[in-house]
């Protein structure tokens, strides 16, 4: 952690035994994890993060009822999703000779031990430091603002599911979010995020605290599965620690509504095929390009190009948009440098439709998902290092700015430093309807050549708005 981040106090948080789904019984709600929650387990967590101004200068009484009231409604919260209370349990199987004997399976044990609380200072930082950084690269500090740094997935048979860390700046202060992405997705960790602030604000007014919609719990198999829970190849110490470089900075851009539209316009006359172009699509096809210019590869380099896609509305029946769990695929396509230099955006986005068309529709996700329980693979560092490769993550479809918890909306979401890794991009609504922001992490030098080609970029709060090359 920062030395300039000084933490006060760390709790654990309980659902009120009287509320919670397992009451006071030993017989705990226990979830198996699907091959599309284990694939996680080597990496770290979900980190997510949001930037509050004060209303009004505030007090230190004020600042203590604020916390009491985060954690008790985390508490209440907490009794909708008894996932995050619980812990993992990793249990190694006996197996025959001939076979993987390193088998193991893993569930959730919902035994409410409780979720990580830290309230932190950083009296030394303001909001405009987070908002208008220096170079406009992101500070370092603001990952210092996120618990569970470094804690891998699988670790939490002994670490928190859940950890949420409030950081108090001179001006505001930042929510910091880390959860286990072996448990929900990014669609299900805004789900909970929504839930508590929607719960956070009805305390306020006095209102029935539940949320709206509640989560669905129960995990998705196959009717024919032979085997419950699934066995996968797993041991600790076949993921050895890497070291992440130190010359990698994080950089915000910001596509307004009308930028968007001209690169939807621009791309769609540059190819001849009737196909539809979202705004996400125009954006990633965007700064694809601009990457690879930047980083001025050799012509013949492959380029890979990762995207994780939400199946729940494209399965058959689809799975219910509150299905509180994972419910992704990771996709790729490749491209040469020199095709996506001289092939432009239109040809990109050719490409991306191209991926998602292939990957998304009923037989090709149940196809996808048996060959895992029949040749079970865990993600690591090492499935990204065989070329160049970018990879993209979240959604602006998340609803990330109506999260107020009684005292204003954010004003902006940062992510932490887990997961970082050359080439990764989050994406996320901006704060203005219809706009996107993208960060990205890249060495130093090529974000500052971003700047640049991304086509004169004016700051402001903190954001390059781009303007279309």
């Amino acid at each position: 952690m920062d030395d300039s981040v000084r933490v006060i106090s760390t709790s654990t948080i309980q659902a009120p035994s009287d509320n919670n789904i397992n009451g006071n019984s030993t017989d705990f709600l226990k979830i198996h994890l699907t091959p599309w929650d284990l694939q996680f387990l080597p990496m770290e967590t979900i980190q997510k993060g949001l930037l509050f101004h004060h209303q009004t200068n505030t007090d230190p009484s004020s600042l203590k009822n604020q916390i009491h009231h985060m954690k008790q409604t985390l508490s209440t919260t907490l009794s909708f999703f008894p996932p995050l209370a619980g812990r993992l349990v990793i249990t190694q199987h006996q197996q025959q000779e001939e076979e993987n004997n390193s088998a193991a399976s893993c569930y959730i044990i919902c035994n409410n031990l409780g979720a990580l609380f830290v309230h932190a200072t950083a009296q030394n930082t303001t909001v405009s430091d987070i908002l208008q950084p220096e170079n406009y690269i992101v500070p370092p500090i603001v990952y210092s603002f996120f618990p569970l740094n470094g804690v891998k997935n699988w670790e939490a048979t002994s670490h928190p599911i859940l950890a949420v860390q409030v950081t108090d700046l001179l001006d505001g202060l930042f929510i910091g979010f880390s959860i286990n992405h072996s448990v929900i997705d990014g669609k299900s960790f805004w789900h909970f995020i929504n839930s508590w602030s929607q719960i956070s604000r009805g305390v306020s007014l006095n209102k029935h605290p539940s949320p709206s919609p509640s989560p669905s719990l129960k995990r998705w198999f196959p009717n024919d599965i032979h085997q419950l829970p699934v066995h996968f190849p797993f041991t600790t110490d076949q993921f050895i620690q890497t070291s992440k470089p130190n010359n990698l900075g994080e950089r915000v851009f910001h596509f307004t509504k009308e930028k968007i539209a001209e690169l939807k316009s621009k791309a769609k006359a540059e190819t001849d095929m009737n196909i539809t172009i979202s705004s996400l699509q125009a954006v990633l096809s965007h700064v694809l390009r601009s990457v690879v210019r930047c980083e001025r590869l050799d012509p013949q380099q492959d380029v890979l190009f990762i995207l994780l896609i939400g199946v729940r509305p494209r399965m058959i029946p689809p799975l219910e948009d509150e299905y509180f769990g994972n419910a992704v695929l990771l996709c790729d396509f490749t491209m040469k440098a020199w095709e996506i230099l001289e092939g432009g955006t239109g040809k990109i986005e050719l490409e991306m439709n191209k991926m998602i068309s292939v990957n998304s529709d009923n037989e090709k996700i149940r196809n996808s998902y048996e060959c895992w329980l029949r040749n079970p693979k865990l993600l690591t560092r090492g499935n990204f290092t065989r070329c160049y490769t970018l990879t993209t993550s979240s959604s602006p479809s998340f609803d990330v700015y109506g999260n107020d918890f009684g005292w204003g909306k954010p004003v902006a979401v940062r992510s932490g430093g887990a997961n970082k890794r050359n080439g990764r991009i989050s994406v996320f609504t901006g704060a203005e309807e219809g706009s996107i922001d993208i960060s990205l992490t890249l060495q130093y030098e090529i974000l500052e050549a971003l700047g640049n080609d991304m086509s004169s970029c004016i700051n402001v709060n903190g954001r390059d708005h781009v303007a279309v090359a």
